[in-house]
């Protein structure tokens, strides 16, 4: 995908400070359904955590203030600093340049996400993040947090590879943070706590979600598409789903992000639609 060099003026973008020290909320307190989800959530292209096991209120009660990074770093610097960086940056500030006029259309107020960089773990507004839990989005900051060596894991590992690939995992974050512009993260969090039994189902509903939104950017930009970036992000997509990650060990009432199937569709209705209210079907099922 062609996407044009990033204005470093007109991104949110920091590294994150040193911290990690387990999930957020603690381990200790989790069941065993608790501690799989878990697994999946370390594999998966980012769930929030905290959101995922209703820990994050006492999460953000107990962690307080967020640990930043060197404050003279400009943002040239930061998304310089290797390959994956850069295409990081790149990929958010399309994003925020292909988000913020529906917002502005609907009269609903936009912010910019943070691009958070860091390096085996830190600290955010929703607890401790260590680099094995893969990318995730945090809605008490705002901030997209990855530890770029993930997608050395996502090629070796996952046999996801291509520059499109990794667009998807950013343009993924990208989704849960307009669900938390718009107010369903909210809403979607309050009925999973109302109602532990549909938690997981709701879960998927919010990732599958996301996944459109990631498509829906890229049909946005279908003038940047290259060949072969459709065949990366449905392998990617492929790879990803709860089902071929857990090799059939976790049942389907466990799922927390959906089948590869069900990935792959989100991803190709966003993609093809080119319209974020194709996704809205995906959430009311």
């Amino acid at each position: 995908m062609r996407l044009n060099p990033f204005n470093p003026g007109s991104i949110n973008v920091r590294r994150g400070g040193g911290g990690g020290g387990g999930l957020p909320g603690g381990a200790g307190g989790l069941g065993c359904g608790g501690i799989v989800i878990v697994l999946i959530a370390a594999l998966v292209f980012g769930v929030d955590p905290g959101q995922m096991l209703g820990t994050l209120e006492n999460t953000q009660q107990a962690d307080g203030q967020i640990t930043q990074g060197p404050s003279d770093e400009s943002a040239a610097q930061i998304c310089d600093d290797n390959q994956y960086a850069t295409e990081a940056c790149n990929a958010l500030a399309s994003l925020d340049q292909t988000w913020a006029p529906p917002f502005q259309r609907a009269g609903i107020a936009f912010r910019q996400p943070t691009l958070v960089f860091y390096q085996g773990g830190t600290r955010s507004g929703c607890g401790a993040a260590q680099a094995s839990m893969g990318p995730f989005y945090c809605p008490a900051d705002e901030g997209i947090y990855i530890d770029t060596s993930f997608y050395d894991t996502m090629d070796r590992q996952l046999g996801a590879r291509g520059d499109f690939a990794r667009y998807y995992v950013i343009a993924h974050e990208y989704g849960h943070h307009i669900q938390n512009l718009t107010g369903l993260a909210g809403q979607m969090q309050s009925a999973m706590q109302a109602n532990p039994r549909q938690a997981n189902a709701l879960s998927v509903r919010m990732e599958l979600q996301a996944d459109c939104y990631a498509g829906v950017w890229a049909g946005k930009n279908r003038n940047l598409i290259e060949p072969g970036d459709f065949e990366e992000g449905m392998t990617a997509a492929n790879a990803i789903g709860d089902d071929t990650l857990t090799h059939g060990q976790v049942s389907s009432e466990n799922f927390t992000h959906g089948t590869s199937q069900q990935r792959m569709q989100a991803l190709r209705l966003g993609m093809e639609s080119a319209d974020d209210t194709q996704c809205d079907r995906i959430i009311q099922g």
